[in-house]
């Protein structure tokens, strides 16, 4: 007999005893009354007011009330195990039960030959059930053998962060003793164990740290913007504790290395302590993608600029201790390398970072590690900018081919109160537009200054630059990239707001400056390699990317190929075109003997430019761009380093050092670091 049948059983007993009950007060008998004198006997009116009577009409009231109050329960009964039965079943069974996610495993990120750059390990991780945290002699004996202080060790078993009924984290790559000694006595760590979790490896070390980025526990701000975005296909909804990318391309492209988390449902008591477990859905690890970067050339390149920074520092400027080497494919945009210095290890991130560790990489104090110098440095491009400057001369009538300019050294096209040095102070004599781009003549540049402050379009000039991407994002695939700023007669005026009228308004000075590179203007090392890269291939600036592919997560194949994408278009007469390209071929090999010595024992023949930008209270910025072969381009190499000396006592040999990486044609010369320059700047 079901319970079902049982209430119905009940329901009809309480009925009929409310119909008895009914019946046995309303039988219907006369009652007689005998006169006590003796008279006849006659029929009683009005009630009884015995107390008989009372009596038994206050029980018959007292079972109608007791009566409805049982048959309400018994209907309550009824509809909760019928009518509502599914529905607390449901309840109750969420009541134990619980699910709990399972990380899928990262995917990798490998450099264009398939070496694997950053990749997943095991490591051998002390996990501890949450009700550890209240006894505080185990916590105490967990932290001796460990090596953490007690109330760390509690602190991290009573963190959230990764759910509530998921086991916590203490400590990652413990040693094998620690392993051995909690398994020699379990009876002492119990709800403690040692579990096997992948984490992120390094195999290369710090190669392209600022490329590839690193991981970290997801933030709030993340979390928040995921659930905005819950129903979007393909989206990604974080969970607390969930490990993520935090910047590079682990940031840029995290919707495919994450992977896709799985489930494991538990049954739990009273207290959400864990009794056993379930069902479980397994996770899909995330796909690996494949950067253009090459680990060979990648490393050659940390390894000249950190050479390059260490003679300097050594020898002429002990504040120089950071710089960024940029290669290029002209042809694609391929970023082949991208270093930045000083570098860091994201191997620290690894189980979480202290918070010592991040003020350290964070700090001024330490030159900002974590910093893209390549993407996100801002300087004055010095007299890398000259090219351009010659394409706006060129374009708006203020010089030609023709043009011949005289350098004393000192240039007074704005009255000897307003004169301006060349960094030849002896003077380069007679120069064109040619020889002035060579020699990185000054008083050629400062002329062409002038003549757009006096023409009727003055600001043409920015026009040309901005059309050449200066002062404007690449966009290229990793997070954090710097504008940089052209400035013009607006925005000097909007910017000194607490100078005089007369001193926010545009001058000819800087007109002047900007044409030679220096005063307010800044840009970014990615944005002169990719116009450098459109000098040499006549115009074609190719959008700068590190992915090449996305792998299958079966076999050997691609899902998604990178596909080139023309970011500009520039079109300059021919003429034009041989000015500015013999004229970068002559920095090479015609500037200083000494100087193509170091190139002419490349394979080929090399075009490029010097700068040295100078910064108030600082000790010069040092450029040098040069791109390859000069017949059929297909590298550009950008080199920076800052507090250094002159371009032509610094980057440059970091630049040769690369292109003989490339060319496997190492430099055998000298390194001659001063604080003196006879060659340009």
């Amino acid at each position: 007999m079901n319970l079902s049948t049982v209430i119905i059983i009940l329901l009809i007993i309480l009925v009929l005893a409310l119909i008895g009950l009914y019946v046995f007060y309303n039988r219907g008998d006369e009652r007689l009354q005998l006169d006590i004198g003796g008279q006849t006997p006659r029929a009683a009116g009005g009630s009884d007011g015995s107390a008989e009577r009372t009596v038994r009409m206050r029980i018959v009231g007292f079972g109608l009330v007791a009566s409805t109050v049982v048959a309400t329960l018994l209907a309550r009964l009824w509809s909760m195990q019928l009518l509502s039965h599914d529905d607390y079943k449901k309840q109750a069974e969420s009541n134990r039960t619980r699910k709990i996610s399972l990380a899928a495993q990262r995917g990798r990120i490998l450099d264009r030959n398939g070496n694997e750059i950053v990749g997943n390990r095991p490591s051998l991780t002390v996990i501890s059930e949450p009700e550890v945290a209240d006894n505080a002699i185990e916590v105490q004996l967990l932290g001796n053998l460990i090596g953490m202080p007690a109330a760390a060790v509690r602190r991290k078993i009573q963190d959230q962060t990764e759910g509530a009924q998921s086991s916590r984290t203490v400590a990652s790559d413990v040693s094998r003793r620690v392993v051995a000694f909690m398994g020699e006595h379990p009876y002492l760590f119990e709800g403690v164990s040692v579990v096997e979790k992948s984490v992120r490896s390094y195999p290369y070390g710090r190669l392209a740290a600022h490329v590839v980025g690193y991981t970290g526990t997801v933030t709030r701000e993340q979390l928040e913007e995921s659930a905005k975005h819950a129903d979007d296909e393909g989206a990604i909804v974080y969970e607390t504790g969930d490990t993520v990318g935090q910047a590079g391309v682990e940031y840029t492209y995290e919707n495919v290395l994450q992977g896709i988390r799985g489930e494991q449902n538990v049954h739990v008591d009273a207290n959400g302590s864990v009794l056993e477990y379930s069902t479980s859905i397994e996770p899909q690890n995330g796909s690996d993608v494949m950067l253009t970067i090459d680990a060979s050339l990648q490393q050659a390149c940390e390894d000249a600029l950190a050479n390059i920074i260490g003679a300097v520092s050594s020898k002429v400027s002990p504040e120089c201790c950071a710089g960024s080497v940029i290669v290029l494919d002209v042809t694609n945009g391929e970023t082949l390398a991208m270093a930045s210095a000083p570098t860091y290890s994201p191997n620290i991130f690894v189980g979480g970072i202290s918070n010592d560790d991040w003020t350290l990489l964070q700090s001024e104090e330490s030159s900002n590690p974590l910093m893209n110098r390549a993407i996100s440095g801002q300087y004055p491009s010095a007299s890398t900018i000259k090219p351009f400057s010659a394409f706006a001369a060129l374009d708006n009538g203020i010089a030609d081919g023709s043009s011949e300019y005289y350098c004393t050294g000192w240039w007074t096209g704005f009255g000897e109160a307003s004169g301006q040095y060349c960094w030849e102070h002896s003077g380069h004599g007679h120069v064109n537009l040619r020889s002035g781009i060579t020699y990185s003549c000054d008083v050629v540049f400062y002329e062409i200054g002038k003549g757009f402050y006096e023409s009727d379009d003055p600001e043409a000039f920015q026009a040309k630059i901005r059309e050449w991407g200066l002062g404007e994002l690449t966009n290229i695939d990793l997070p954090g990239e710097s504008q940089g700023r052209i400035p013009d007669a607006q925005w000097k005026w909007d910017y000194y707001t607490n100078a005089s009228d007369l001193d926010r308004s545009w001058k000819g000075g800087d007109f002047t400056n900007l044409a030679i590179g220096q005063g307010d203007l800044l840009v970014t090392p990615i944005q002169m390699a990719c116009a450098y890269a459109g000098i040499a291939t006549g115009g074609e600036v190719w959008r700068p990317h590190v992915l090449k592919s996305v792998c299958s997560r079966t076999g050997s194949g691609s899902v998604v190929e990178y596909k080139p994408e023309l970011l500009r278009k520039v079109t300059e007469d021919e003429a034009y075109w041989d000015i500015v390209k013999e004229g970068l071929i002559g920095v090479i090999y015609e500037e200083a003997e000494w100087l193509a010595e170091h190139f002419k024992s490349l394979p080929v023949t090399v075009a490029g430019k010097s700068g040295t930008g100078e910064r108030a209270g600082h000790n010069p910025t040092a450029w040098y761009i040069t791109y390859a072969p000069v017949d059929k381009p297909k590298y550009v190499v950008a080199v920076t380093v800052e507090e250094a000396t002159w371009a032509n006592s610094s980057a440059v040999y970091a630049n040769r050092d690369v292109l003989g990486a490339i060319y496997d044609a190492p430099d055998t010369l000298p390194v001659t670091v001063t604080g003196v320059n006879d060659v340009g700047d």
